[in-house]
């Protein structure tokens, strides 16, 4: 596949006969050297087998992962600057990961404001992003992973204030004894080689958990849309009456606009304006152009960024500008529909999020002030966390190290582990919010660094990755503007209405779908079998069978959704337990139902 990318961007004659005589030169080098292991390997296998027998496995996983991701080091720079339309994709993708980390902090930022009463707001937010994406970039085993803090986190966060509050505790102490108590426990997970667990992990694990990140995006848009009709189209106000009824009762309404408040001078006229008119200040007024501006500024953000992300499969402009259009989707999207909020849309008050600064962010936790009982209870909940991060960081790994991303330079699990651990235990000790791994941001900063080919079977036309461009600089980068960003608050970072926010999280929904295989055969139970895509289980497995496993992973769905999205926060606390479920169940309970020679073209290896 690479060999025939290089022949494709051959600009010479001569440079395509010196490729193809290089490559074929390659081949016998390489045929030569295949002989020659095959020799030593029946050599010595005699031998491996009794140095394996006396062989620590001590941390074994940790230092295979350091010798495999060490001799790449430098090239992970290198190949960021260096190759074909490299520079154009380094500076597209950096700006992505710069809209799709900032914004989704901002919203997690206000999120975590609100349950918190300001303990963890925007600005601790942004700034533990910041560190952490530049220690990750700078000391993770595979920088392709995008580091952020998710909606998962904020509830636990959440069930820690709640439980300080129960008990008169001091929050900042105990969210520090949680998190150094979690950063333990992934550092045990690392050392013992726990990630091996995840080969039990196939696509359908994956894909599940994939959709229902995709569920939680699109949750959290709508809620946010349900407040925002509850305060403004269904208010009180609004309920009595439009403003021509209020006009009807011979009472003048002015509205006087501010920043953060609307308030209403009603006149009493009875025949007209008199000179002795009373005025009076009426908080209570129909807003109804509020909600409803909302809407079209989330959809809009939605449909334009969608619009874009697939503008390269048009038949429009030439193939270059489709491809820098497609790249540039989500910041285009952004920064149109905040301009038309904010500026042509000014005289409707939109919701904006707060933002002090009157604090310091590296002060220390005061974990004297936590009892000794309280410091052992927070074990408990350390572990339940640890369960968390350790299923969503590795799933990640799992999705970004698929066989379909064609990448080179390997995995890197415990390293991994090792690096979130030691990066979230330094942002426990300053009461900065957590992170780990992130879904879909992970696959989509793959997706956007690689070049892609689209190829037609039976009439049906799906994408394929050739190539990846394995890079530190995109992280990197980002993280650095992210960080310059915090110069930019409250102004001009505040103009992003939360409404387009909320677009971007429906944004991530969508264009996480693709390629999840499981979404793809729930849309089959809408499709007539005609119409279905020629896949290799359309071909190989019955269509009874195939959707009574997607019928499983829906059950399966409903179970993390009802853990996930349940009202009550301590029930909230057992999701790591149903998200590891999912391991067992795969493996003992679906194999009862459909038998293997299914299950391996259905869930078998990335295919």
């Amino acid at each position: 596949m690479d060999f025939r990318q290089s022949l494709l961007e051959a600009a010479t004659e001569e440079e395509f006969k010196r490729l193809i005589i290089k490559h074929s030169q390659d081949l016998a080098e390489e045929q030569q050297m295949s002989n020659d292991k095959r020799i030593e390997m029946n050599h010595e296998r005699g031998e491996e087998f009794e140095y394996q027998e006396k062989r620590c496995y001590f941390a074994r996983g940790l230092r295979e992962d350091f010798h495999r991701r060490i001799p790449h080091y430098l090239s992970d720079y290198r190949d960021g600057v260096v190759g074909h339309k490299t520079v154009q994709k380094v500076v597209s993708t950096t700006f992505f990961l710069y809209f799709a980390c900032i914004l989704p902090a901002i919203a997690f930022g206000v999120l975590n404001d609100h349950n918190t009463h300001g303990k963890i707001d925007v600005k601790r937010v942004i700034i533990g992003q910041v560190i952490g994406g530049v220690f990750w970039g700078v000391f993770s085993g595979q920088p392709l992973l995008i580091q952020l803090t998710t909606a998962p986190l904020a509830i636990y966060i959440k069930i820690i204030y709640y439980i300080c509050d129960d008990f008169k505790l001091d929050f900042r102490a105990m969210y520090c004894a949680v998190g150094l108590w979690n950063s333990f426990f992934l550092i045990v997970y690392s050392l013992f080689d726990v990630s091996r667990l995840m080969r039990w992990s196939t696509r359908s694990t994956e894909e599940i958990f994939a959709l229902f990140i995709s569920i939680a995006f699109t949750n959290d848009a709508f809620n946010d849309v349900r407040k925002n009709f509850r305060a403004n189209y269904y208010s009180d106000a609004c309920q009595g009456g439009s403003n021509s009824s209020l006009q009807s009762n011979h009472t003048a309404y002015v509205v006087l606009k501010n920043y953060s408040e609307n308030y209403v001078v009603s006149i009493s006229d009875s025949h007209g304006v008199d000179s002795n008119a009373t005025l009076t200040l009426v908080e209570d007024v129909c807003t109804r152009e509020n909600s409803i501006l909302y809407l079209l500024l989330m959809l809009g953000t939605l449909w334009l960024g969608v619009v874009l992300y697939n503008f390269n499969k048009t038949p429009y402009l030439n193939a270059n500008k489709r491809e820098v259009l497609a790249d540039y989707a989500l910041p285009v999207a952004v920064i149109v529909l905040s301009f038309i909020g904010s500026y042509i849309f000014s005289d409707v008050h939109l919701e904006h999020f707060r933002y002090d600064d009157n604090y310091d962010v590296f002060k220390l936790a005061p974990l004297e002030l936590l009892p000794l009982p309280a410091i052992f209870a927070c074990m408990g909940l350390g572990f339940s966390l640890s369960m968390l991060f350790f299923m969503d960081q590795n799933i990640g790994s799992a999705m970004v190290n698929n066989p379909c991303n064609k990448l080179k330079k390997g995995p890197a699990y415990h390293l991994d582990l090792m690096v979130v651990a030691l990066m979230n235990g330094f942002l426990s000790i300053f009461g900065l919010p957590w992170m780990h791994a992130c879904l879909p941001h992970s696959p989509l900063h793959v997706r956007s660094l690689a070049d892609v080919e689209e190829r037609v079977e039976q009439g049906h036309v799906y994408e394929i990755i050739v190539k990846v461009r394995e890079t530190r600089l995109t992280g990197l980068f980002s993280n650095i503007l992210i960080g310059l960003s915090i110069f930019m608050l409250p102004y001009p970072l505040a103009y992003i209405p939360t409404a387009v926010l909320d677009g971007l999280f429906l944004y991530m929904a969508v264009t996480a779908l693709n390629g999840n295989q499981m979404f793809e055969r729930i849309s089959l139970f809408f499709m007539e079998q005609a119409a279905y895509p020629p896949n290799h289980y359309i071909r190989r497995v019955p269509q009874r069978k195939i959707h009574k496993f997607t019928g499983l992973q829906i059950a399966q769905l409903v179970v993390m959704c009802s853990f996930g999205f349940a009202p009550w926060p301590y029930l909230k606390m057992m999701f790591p337990v149903a998200l590891l479920m999912l391991l067992p169940i795969r493996h003992k309970l679906v194999p009862l139902v459909i038998e293997e020679k299914y299950l391996a073209a259905l869930d078998g290896e990335h295919q």
